[in-house]
């Protein structure tokens, strides 16, 4: 290769350094959900004496909605990180997800969907525990809008399977 080849593809593959701050800034927004969720934790203690069962479940479920997010953070901040900026050498490190050894941007394509859904599930669960007050076309679409995501995770899930059978 000529020196100008080998200086663009210095300058290709470094670039990938640039999502960095991209990564660095969801460590900001995840530590924005933890404040979050101790506020909202800090509220259901001091109103628990005044409140009905299903206003408890709803404040529970947006814990866990919370929770859920941070989850799916952690799966963008450290799989995203290990498959297009560079390797985190955690191997035998007691606390290395089991999915990060393998994981790839079709296992990540995956994983997140089926985390949005778990999301979009625990939003359905709220809507319909407050049907009473929500019309019917706002659960309609809510309805629908989680079928679509449920959909969408199933094909990139069957695509993910046709692609990693046709590589082996």
């Amino acid at each position: 290769m000529t020196q100008r080849t080998n200086i663009m593809a210095s300058i290709l593959f470094g670039s990938r350094w640039l999502q960095l701050p991209l990564y660095l800034g969801l460590i900001v927004a995840q530590a924005i959900y933890v404040y979050h969720f101790g506020v909202e934790l800090v509220h259901l203690v001091e109103k628990v004496p005044h409140l009905k069962e299903a206003d408890i479940m709803l404040i529970v479920l947006g814990l866990i909605d919370v929770v859920m997010i941070s989850n799916l953070l952690i799966m963008v901040i450290v799989g995203g990180y290990e498959t297009f900026v560079s390797r985190l050498n955690l191997a035998g490190h007691p606390d290395e997800p089991d999915w990060l050894s393998h994981v790839n941007a079709n296992l990540l394509k995956v994983k997140l969907a089926t985390a949005i859904i778990g999301i979009s599930s625990i939003h359905l669960l709220k809507t319909f525990i407050n049907a009473e007050n929500l019309s019917t076309e706002v659960m309609m679409w809510q309805t629908i809008i989680h079928m679509t995501f449920v959909a969408s995770a199933i094909a990139i899930a069957y695509i993910d399977k046709l692609t990693s059978t046709s590589n082996h």
